[in-house]
This record gives C-alpha cells, sequence and structure tokens, in this order.
C-alpha cells in the first residue's frame, strides 16, 4: 500500500509537472503557429490550431530588417558585457567576503539597495549623463552601464564565503595576492556561478529594448530587439512576419540555454576535496 501511494504521489507531480510545462510552452507555440499562417487567419475567430504553413512569412521577415547586422550587434554587445559583469563579480565578490575593510557591511548593503531602484526613473537622468559624455549612438552606452552586476556580485560574494579559510590561507603563505586569489583560486571553483552570471547577462543583453531603442539611433549599432520594431507601423503590426522574426532571434539563445541548463539546476561544485 505504501508502494502505490507513493507511485500515484509520482504520477500526480508528472502531470502537474507537465500543465506546467504546457502553460509556459503555450505562448511559443501560438507565436510558431502565428508565424507559419496567412494574415487573414491572425484575426479569425475562433483561432484556428493548425497553421497554413506559409514559409514565406520567414522570407519576408528576414528580408524585412538587416539581421545579420543586428545579430553581430548583439553578440558583440552581449559578451562584451558578460566580459565586464564576471570580472566585477569576482572582484567585488571576493573583496566583500574575503577582504577586511572599515565599512564592507555598509557598502555591501548600499550595493544590494541598487537592486530596489526602478530602472525606468533613471532613464531621463542617465540620457543626460550619456548625453554630456558623447556616448549615444555607440557600443558603449549598450555595454558600459551593465558592465557590473548586484545578482552576480551578491552570488559570488555568498559563494566565495562558502570555501574553507584554508584554501586562502595556504595560498597566501605561497606568496598569493588578493588578486591571485581572486582570479587563479575563488574564480575557478566558482565556475557554475559564474557560468550562471554570464548565461544571465548574455539572455538580458539579448532581450534589452528599452535602453538601447532610446540611447541609439543608428541601425548600424543597434541590437535585434529593436529591429523587431520595425513590423510596426502606422497602418498597423504585420502579426506574421513579425511572429517568424521572433522565433528565429530567439532560437540562438533557446538554444544556448538548453545546451546550458544544467548550471540551472546543479549544485554548485562542492569544495570538502580541497582541504586535508
Amino acid at each position: 500500500m505504501k508502494r502505490r501511494r507513493i507511485r500515484r504521489g509520482q504520477v500526480v507531480l508528472v502531470i502537474i509537472a507537465m500543465v506546467v510545462g504546457l502553460a509556459f510552452l503555450a505562448p511559443l507555440l501560438w507565436v510558431l503557429n502565428t508565424s507559419l499562417s496567412s494574415r487573414g487567419e491572425v484575426y479569425r475567430f475562433p483561432p484556428a490550431f493548425w497553421p497554413d504553413w506559409q514559409w514565406s512569412n520567414y522570407a519576408a521577415a528576414w528580408s524585412a530588417a538587416p539581421w545579420v547586422r543586428y545579430f553581430i550587434n548583439t553578440v558583440f554587445i552581449g559578451a562584451c558585457t558578460v566580459a565586464l559583469v564576471l570580472t566585477t563579480s569576482i572582484l567585488a565578490g571576493f573583496a566583500f567576503a574575503r577582504m577586511r575593510f572599515l565599512g564592507r557591511t555598509a557598502l555591501f548593503l548600499l550595493v544590494l539597495c541598487v537592486m530596489m531602484v526602478p530602472q525606468t526613473v533613471l532613464i531621463i537622468p542617465n540620457y543626460v549623463i550619456a548625453s554630456r559624455l558623447h556616448l549615444l549612438d555607440t557600443y558603449w552606452i549598450q555595454i558600459l552601464p551593465f558592465g557590473a552586476s548586484v545578482f552576480g556580485i551578491f552570488l559570488l560574494r555568498q559563494f566565495f564565503l562558502s570555501i574553507p579559510t584554508e584554501i586562502f590561507d595556504a595560498a597566501q603563505v605561497d606568496g598569493a595576492g588578493p588578486l591571485r586569489m581572486a582570479f587563479q583560486i575563488a574564480g575557478p571553483l566558482a565556475r557554475p556561478s559564474l557560468i550562471l552570471v554570464g548565461l544571465n547577462t548574455f539572455m538580458g543583453s539579448w532581450n534589452a529594448f528599452v535602453w538601447p531603442y532610446i540611447m541609439t539611433t543608428s541601425p548600424s549599432i543597434r541590437p535585434i530587439e529593436v529591429g523587431l520594431n520595425a513590423f510596426y507601423g502606422v497602418n498597423g503590426t504585420d502579426w506574421t512576419t513579425l511572429s517568424a522574426a521572433v522565433v528565429f532571434t530567439t532560437i540562438p539563445i533557446v538554444v544556448l540555454f538548453l545546451f546550458l541548463q544544467r548550471y540551472f539546476v546543479t549544485g554548485l561544485y562542492s569544495t570538502s576535496g580541497a582541504i586535508r
């Protein structure tokens, strides 16, 4: 009887997981269905759950904007942002976790308070600052403001606190300084956390719209999400080509997430065997 109850509970959990998974997949399936439908089918009621297989929508969407340039810009901006975020997260996280200096706790709390400020209220003053620094319509304005992550600093600090102190004591005896301990000892141990922070940062950069839309005007430096705005016009929205563009601009980030998803569900590497 106990085994039967356990099996029933497992079956119920599987059913619940399937229902939740379908709920999350429903918007993606709807976009895919719309991207393969004709324009008349989009406004049909009741809606059709089987598309007309209009593959020409993808060709029309691809020719509507310079997508190759948008992809290159997005990857370049995302890679530079990730490099800066990982560097600042390691430095700040190690300093808050392992270095002793006056006001460390207060400064760390001040960093956490940044998460409480809505970014939308800072757009106008940030625009004024960027204009005075002559950073508008450049790659720098899309990279530098996001070169530090509060989430990354917090996550790395918590991980560095969990590393046994004996590891750093041994490194200090061997003559290692703070920078060497941060990048050559603590950094490699925090590889899963770094991948998590880097993936979150890259996904955030890939999905950025409001900031680059306001801060840039030239298509030669704009990212993908701003390029999707080309399907909105005074005559309405072309939902079929827009959905097609959403599909082929989402596939790369989905593949990247599936490739690195184990770092979202697995724990951090254990350091229990690092000392004797």
